[in-house]
């Protein structure tokens, strides 16, 4: 795992994801669509990819699956699936995933995490640090240690 300081990929991100933004409201135009995780957060580090949340209605989350699949998405193995949650992986060269979410649901933490660390420049300096100490680790024992801070972040009034 390597992680790259913000000046080297965020402005990437954000363009691209302005890109990814307007092809999802075309095909969904009533959905919430947010850029979230490291890239939405200054100063974070991050591997340089994109995480996009996409808040749908619930009864729209199934169809919004199979519509953003058009976009060149399938579904992430190996990870969380629910009636209010489908991670989207991007099937291009691009980092990018989507998580569609049922607005209203406790999957809008996505927003949250977001929220809390762009108050706090010193949660964002925690989360850096940590994942720096992660380099050279395996992908499991670092979602680990991230998945304990985000739990920690999120309890945390």
């Amino acid at each position: 795992m390597k992680f790259l300081p913000a000046e080297a990929y965020q402005s990437d991100c954000e363009a691209m994801y302005q890109t990814y933004r307007a092809k999802i409201k075309t095909l969904l135009p009533d959905a919430r669509v947010e850029h979230v995780g490291a890239s939405s957060i200054p100063q974070a580090v991050s591997k340089g990819d994109l995480d996009i949340f996409v808040g749908v209605d619930k009864q729209q989350l199934e169809r919004s699956v199979t519509a953003l699949k058009q976009l060149g998405f399938e579904e992430k193995q190996d990870t969380l699936r629910t009636h209010q949650l489908c991670m989207l992986e991007s099937t291009n060269e691009q980092d990018v995933a989507l998580q569609v979410v049922e607005l209203g649901s406790e999957f809008e933490c996505f927003l949250t995490f977001r929220d809390k660390l762009r108050e706090d420049p010193s949660l964002v300096a925690e989360y850096n640090s940590l994942k720096r100490e992660c380099e050279g680790l395996e992908a499991n024992a670092y979602l680990e240690k991230k998945s304990a801070f985000i739990k920690g972040v999120l309890s945390s009034q």
